[in-house]
């Protein structure tokens, strides 16, 4: 009986999305080379590597001596161990539950506490001791507990049982945007939370401050650590920190010519006949969709790489497939590999085109490639 091909080598006969795994060591290296000295780095890889896979990610970091890594969710850590990570390993979102606290000491993974009640949960559902990380609110209004009172909340953990205070840490709002004012405004408060708890006589621990945009502002963000998440994946929080570091993206995002056609001028093409044909044209219908993280806004507006040549999509970008135009390319073929995101010889799409056409993050387009894309390890020659 022959051996059949698995799903996933069956998946990406279809669509797929390439990790160049020496492009994230660039960026790891790249990034720790710009860091104070004595300033550790904690690789962010929520959302699975935001996209990237968090596990192949944060192998690959260890092996290049990061110590700590950022996850949002306790199962997102809980796949790090099982997967045999052992560096610390940083839980960002809020936990009070009993059933995750006690997750969390099995694993050894380490909370974000927000407030006194929160912490208080954890010291009656614990029995040994635990490192915990304080979050202050210094401008993000998301989690965190006032950075005004940060002296009297360090107090109450440390006066409960079980809980070590491991670091303290706030989160920058605005760290992207080209005018850092407020930016500085919350390293200010930062900076006074630090001077009141220091003047009380409270033990100072390790502090972190900067994301990626902070990371590459300035030194005087990066404290003990900073969490660094986009730039790791080679993609910029903003254009104006292109010129701070050199990064090469990580994710290309391809998939196959399944089927090709001529058809006449005045047809129209997908659903809702969106786009009608002017001219004779040649077009090549493409085994990937908005199920897989296409988003479906990009209609009529994106274009691909076929061959190293760009060409436009043509009408609505359906669940499972997109038409695009190859009159312009004769000798293209069924089975042709079409590059979405990413390089085809000299020619390249990045992930900020499109977010610059649908006015959002590139964070969104990496996280939103779903999973039946398989992701497939490569080495490049970059």
């Amino acid at each position: 009986m022959p051996i059949l091909p698995s799903s996933d080598a069956l998946a990406a006969e279809r669509a797929w999305v390439e990790i160049d795994t020496e492009a994230i060591a660039h960026n790891i290296c790249a990034l720790q080379s710009v860091l104070t000295p004595g300033t550790d780095l904690l690789a962010v890889v929520k959302a699975d590597a935001y996209g990237h896979g968090a596990v192949r990610v944060a192998a690959l970091a260890e092996q290049l001596e990061v110590k700590s890594f950022g996850v949002a969710t306790v199962p997102e850590g809980i796949e790090l161990r099982q997967a045999g990570i052992r560096a610390s390993i940083l839980v960002m979102g809020a936990v009070q539950s009993r059933a995750q606290i006690e997750a969390i000491a099995q694993w050894r993974l380490e909370p974000t506490l927000c407030d006194p009640v929160q912490a208080q949960c954890f010291a009656d559902a614990l029995s040994a001791p635990l490192p915990v990380h304080l979050k202050i609110d210094t401008g993000m209004s998301r989690l965190g507990y006032p950075w005004e009172q940060c002296a009297d909340f360090m107090q109450q953990v440390m006066a409960l049982p079980h809980l070590h205070v491991a670091s303290l840490y706030s989160h920058l709002a605005t760290a992207d945007d080209p005018d850092p004012r407020f930016m500085k405004e919350q390293q200010a408060r930062f900076e006074e939370a630090i001077g009141r708890s220091r003047a009380a006589g409270i033990p100072i621990p390790t502090l972190h401050l900067a994301n990626s945009a902070g990371t590459l502002f300035s030194p005087a963000m990066h404290y003990d650590r900073v969490r660094v998440g986009l730039s790791l994946y080679g993609i910029y929080p903003g254009p104006q920190f292109e010129a701070a570091i050199a990064l090469k993206p990580a994710m290309q995002v391809r998939a196959r010519i399944a089927h090709i056609r001529d058809l006449p001028a005045g047809v129209g093409i997908s659903y809702g006949h969106r786009f009608v044909t002017a001219n004779p044209c040649r077009v090549a219908v493409i085994s990937i969709g908005y199920a897989d993280g296409v988003p479906r806004n990009l209609s009529n507006r994106m274009q691909v790489l076929v061959r190293g040549q760009r060409v436009p999509q043509l009408g609505i970008i359906t669940m499972d497939q997109i038409v695009i135009d190859v009159t312009a390319i004769p000798d293209a073929a069924v089975g042709d590999s079409v590059t979405l995101l990413g390089k085809d010889g000299s020619s390249n799409i990045p992930s900020e085109e499109w977010s610059r056409l649908l006015d959002t993050i590139p964070y969104e387009i990496a996280c939103g490639f779903q999973q039946r894309l398989p992701r497939v390890g490569v080495r490049s020659s970059m």
